[in-house]
């Protein structure tokens, strides 16, 4: 927004001046709202309208009287394909090369979207709309995810005027890590109380909404909604999971070729389209024990939930719209940010931070937990059997550009202008968005931002397409890089080759290039790559050209792990870390790192009359963590391993009033193991040996250090959240000896072991 320059006269006294005021800044005439709904996880099929049997009402509606896209691409993961629908530029033009978590020095691969590559709601504020972002963010680098940081690269310092959810690629759906505008925020309420967190981000945006009609009612705004579903952990209310019994019982096979059958039949697919063959490396459904099939189909039971629940609530948002009037005039993207997610591996997870520690889960562990799946006690996600359904009929799944990973699901909905239903098959992707909205405003992408200059949009505007389907496709060439994996898509053939990740040898000349004509075989089932190998070779070629206009370069299959470690720390490892009661969450990655080291916990407190109870120090939740506590008058510690069995010292002596010096020390006595003790003003109280000491994360859904309460989900069951301690914390710190604990092998493994 740039300052207009006085156009009136200024004399020495107001009778000989003239005022001139800014023009109050509206958007252009008839410009329309737009809303952008991002589905995390979501496969081509899972939709009801691209052929799935998921209850799915709501989509489909918008769908019935919208545009199905079913020729859309993104990036095969979130954090990329997320920069592209807001910016309009490639992934690795913003830096976005992989996701947040897994930056490295490279320009793009360092997560920094750079502020010549403006947003979509810079943009549109700019030219006077309100710009609000719901939901999942998962766009500013880790490093900067914490209350020190810098807010330059958070929503609202990105053009958004208000913003609430969560910074991270996944959360807790029943306690969520949340952010409000700029800071951070508890849950308005807990799960007992039915809190769940799609609803809350509904509530939110019709808030936003309704805030804005109140003061004007012909203002636009653009929403950016953003679910953490149907990302792990597949979690919802019981009464939604109760919906899906048995519902999945004949198992991947036969829901495959279901969904394929039903796509065809809608029209999302032509007619003779080939489901692609079932991987070697998942089991026919068939083959699988009595108690495997009754496990896997409730993990897709809690998916299908999940789901189910999300659609109920973008109804209830869309229906807000209706009640205002605001829906026919409203251009609402519905997609989804990759392919369906293999992260559950060939069996299945109870536990997403399990794989992080070396922690396996059993099926006859998973089946005595059977009824809690789905609900806040488990962080579960689905056998990679059920991916590969969900991405019906293509190959492979999110983090691949195989179909599988880049073909998602896109609804346009629109009623002034797409006024007839349909499909289109044109090709289109994620960076076409920015474009096409713009065009639809009947704007210009702007040459400068806030006095930085702009680089050129680089996705190209399908405006055209939705009132007329027989409309040239415009996007003709498209490259994909994602964890070595390559592809090339032009004029409707598709160059691809797979990179296992990770792997550094052989390399990467050594990966065998496929050839698909998609344009006839968009399931990638025959492979023209000896046939047609003169294209082949020009569409490598073109490959290279492509990434090193955009940024892809350097190929890079080391560790991952290695890759986080290289980069310098925002905030400087040291050896005492004081903490202060009732601070925000303290993140992981900048909070005091206890793995594989000698450390002491020291509390100066005071004990009220009535005696103590509450949390002095805690980490982590029930799936993981560590928690410094007083219980009944007693001192207490509990170290929770991924939610296997805790190691529990307990205090047998209740504190009398006054002040006292509460203390915990760990002592190394081998790898990830040592002896543990606890103290009251020097004696001890208890103490015992921890032999498997977290080595990996206490957490992947954003769960930091609490001083003084715990969050919602407390790391043991004898504490009812928050837990606030009743007495005064006068100080407490953390001391630490020796170099932060660091095995890029372990990692590897870990994050090998996740894929």
């Amino acid at each position: 927004m740039r300052d207009e320059p006085f156009a009136g006269v200024i004399g020495r006294y107001h009778d000989e001046s003239t005022p001139s005021w800014p023009q109050p800044l509206r958007a252009p005439e008839g410009a329309p709202n737009v809303v952008i709904v991002v589905l995390d996880d979501v496969g081509f099929a899972q939709l009801g309208c691209f052929g799935s049997d998921i209850a799915t009402p709501n989509l489909d509606r918008l769908a019935s009287s919208g545009l199905r896209y079913s020729n859309f691409h993104t990036t095969a993961l979130c954090s990329p394909t997320r920069s592209c629908v807001l910016t309009g530029r490639n992934h690795h033009s913003n830096g976005m090369g992989r996701v947040i978590e897994i930056a490295s020095g490279f320009p793009g691969y360092n997560s920094r979207i750079p502020f010549a590559n403006g947003f979509l709601s810079e943009i549109l504020v700019d030219a006077g709309y309100a710009a609000y972002a719901i939901g999942k963010w998962h766009l500013t680098p880790e490093d900067e995810c914490h209350a020190g940081a810098s807010r330059a690269r958070w929503p609202l310092g990105r053009g958004f005027e208000r913003f609430y959810g969560f910074m991270s690629g996944e959360t807790h759906q029943f306690v969520p890590s949340l952010i409000h505008d700029n800071h951070m925020a508890p849950p308005p309420y807990g799960p007992e109380s039915g809190y769940h967190l799609t609803t809350d981000l509904v509530d939110r945006a019709i808030g936003c909404v309704r805030d804005l009609r109140a003061a004007d009612p012909d203002k636009p705004f653009f929403l950016y909604f953003s679910t953490g579903a149907c990302h792990s952990p597949h979690q919802s209310p019981a009464e939604w999971i109760a919906r899906y019994p048995g519902a999945f019982d004949a198992g991947w096979d036969v829901w495959r070729q279901e969904a394929l059958r039903r796509q065809i039949s809608m029209g999302v697919l032509p007619v003779g389209t080939e489901l692609s063959p079932r991987p070697d490396w998942v089991p026919p459904w068939d083959s699988l024990s009595t108690d495997e099939r009754r496990l896997y189909a409730r993990y897709m039971e809690a998916f299908a939930a999940f789901l189910s629940h999300t659609d109920n609530e973008i109804g209830r948002l869309v229906d807000y719209l209706r009640r205002t009037g605001d829906l026919d005039d409203t251009l609402l993207f519905v997609l989804s940010d990759n392919g369906a997610s293999s992260e559950g591996g060939p069996t299945g997870s109870l536990n997403d931070v399990r794989p992080w520690n070396g922690v396996t889960t059993t099926v006859e562990e998973a089946l005595e937990h059977l009824e809690e799946i789905g609900g806040p006690r488990w962080h579960n996600n689905y056998p990679w059997g059920w991916t590969v359904a969900g991405n019906t009929p293509f190959r492979r799944w999110k983090r691949e550009v195989h179909e599988g990973g880049v073909a998602d699901p896109l609804i346009v909905h629109w009623p002034r202008h797409a006024r007839e239903a349909g499909f289109r098959r044109q090709y289109v992707h994620a960076v076409d968005i920015v474009p096409t909205v713009l065009e639809a405003v009947g704007m210009s992408a702007p040459t400068e931002i806030r006095g930085v200059a702009q680089r050129p949009i680089e996705g190209t505007s399908f405006f055209s397409s939705m009132a007329d389907p027989a409309s040239p496709e415009r996007h003709t060439t498209q490259y994909y890089e994602m964890f070595g994996c390559r592809a090339l898509y032009h004029e409707g053939w598709k160059a691809v080759t797979y990179h296992p990740i990770m792997q550094t040898e052989p390399g990467f000349d050594a990966d065998e290039w496929e050839l698909y004509h998609v344009t006839v075989d968009p399931s990638e089932c025959h492979d023209l790559a000896s046939e047609e190998s003169d294209r082949l070779h020009q569409m490598i070629e073109r490959w290279w050209v492509e990434a090193g206009r955009y940024q892809v370069l350097p190929l890079d299959p080391r560790p991952l792990p290695a890759l986080v470690h290289e980069r310098p720390l925002s905030v400087p490892h040291r050896k005492r870390y004081v903490y202060y009661p009732d601070a925000a969450p303290v993140p992981e990655l900048v909070a005091v790192n206890v793995k594989n080291r000698n450390h002491r916990i020291e509390a100066h407190v005071t004990v009220p009359e009535e005696g103590a109870e509450g949390v002095l120090l805690s980490q982590g939740s029930l799936l993981g963590g560590w928690c410094f506590y007083v219980a009944r008058g007693a001192l207490h510690y509990v170290h929770n391993r991924a939610a296997t069995q805790p190691d529990h010292l307990h205090g047998a002596t209740a504190l009398h009033p006054g002040p006292h010096t509460l203390a915990f020390d760990f002592a190394k006595a081998g790898e990830h193991r040592g002896r543990a003790r606890l103290l009251a003003d020097g004696r001890i109280v208890a103490e015992g040996t921890i032999e498997h000491f977290t080595p990996g994360r206490f957490s992947v859904t954003g769960v930091g250090v609490t001083c003084g309460y715990s969050n919602g989900l407390p790391v043991t069951d004898e504490i009812d959240p928050p837990f606030r301690f009743n007495g005064t914390i006068d100080l407490l710190f953390v001391e630490v000896d020796g170099e932060p604990f660091i095995d890029p092998d372990e990692e590897a493994d870990a994050v090998i072991a996740m894929q």
